[in-house]
């Protein structure tokens, strides 16, 4: 019987001051890799999980307001970096793209959105509301570039609450079983961004849990340690951040066997890199 693959990969990064993620962290420059999964269903093909960022992002932040995001966060991706340039190892391309999740409408979890124009997107109904109902100047304080959303988002969205299977969980209320076969389990994760999700994924290999900004890195979860200060800009809920830590903090106490994989975090990211160094993306 077939099961599901999992591949990780970074699309970009950033830099940014380490205390900033983690509280007690030091105060130099760091890569924040923007990790996305690609995923392979038997039954429902590629999947993405987030896109990272694309050049595009460069684009959309040349004039004001946008330059405002540019100038706060110094992105590094090139062409090569891309999702869409990725893909041909594994002998697809774009348009094999059947499904994206997206965790949040951040610039760096969608800056590749735009490439997959024939891919089912989910999401949460909140993500897409807020995504949507922002204006140019209110989405750059909440991480939004209107120009990465893609112009039909409205015709292609498919909220997880309604579609997907729920399912009753002890950590995190009700998680919702995609495609309901148990393989792909969207989990809600508020705090860091309106309607943020993140996936449980089964392999063969073994069980994941990609947690997208529910926390920067596996470290903070394991000591229940909150970012610094300068992440409350854009924190949209700071109460709601810490009680999803706490889940995900009793999440991996109880199910030390699943792997936790946050979209920024340096220790997974140089854990893989080390294994692997992108070329052909990590086999979880």
């Amino acid at each position: 019987m077939e099961t599901v693959e999992l591949y990780l990969d970074v699309a970009g990064y950033c830099l940014a001051r380490e205390n900033h993620s983690i509280r007690g962290g030091k105060n130099k420059p760091t890569r924040f890799y923007a990790l996305y999964a690609l995923i392979r269903h038997p039954g429902r093909g590629w999947i993405l999980f987030d896109t990272g960022y694309a050049r595009r992002f460069y684009h959309a932040t040349r004039h004001l307001p946008e330059r405002l995001y540019r100038l706060a966060t110094q992105v590094y991706v090139k062409d090569t970096d891309e999702v869409k340039n990725r893909l041909g190892r594994f002998g697809t391309g774009p348009s094999g793209i059947a499904h994206i999740i997206v965790s949040h409408f951040h610039a760096d979890h969608i800056g590749g959105l735009k490439d997959f124009d024939r891919a089912v997107i989910h999401c949460s109904r909140e993500a897409f509301h807020q995504a949507l109902s922002s204006n140019r100047l209110g989405g750059i304080t909440r991480g939004i570039l209107k120009s990465l959303i893609p112009h039909d988002l409205e015709h292609r969205a498919r909220f997880v609450e309604e579609e997907a299977s729920p399912m009753a969980d002890g950590f995190f209320g009700t998680t919702y079983d995609l495609f309901r076969d148990g393989s792909l389990i969207v989990v809600p994760l508020p705090g860091h961004a309106a309607g943020q999700v993140g996936l449980r994924v089964q392999t063969g290999q073994g069980a994941y849990f990609l947690v997208a900004d529910a926390c920067y890195s596996v470290q903070s979860v394991r000591s229940a340690i909150m970012p610094g200060r300068a992440a409350r800009i854009i924190t949209r809920s700071w109460r709601e951040y810490r009680a999803t830590l706490m889940k995900l903090q009793a999440f991996m106490m109880a199910h030390p066997d699943v792997t936790m994989v946050p979209s920024h975090c340096p220790e997974t990211t140089r854990r893989l890199i080390r294994i692997n160094p992108w070329k052909y993306g990590f086999q979880a």
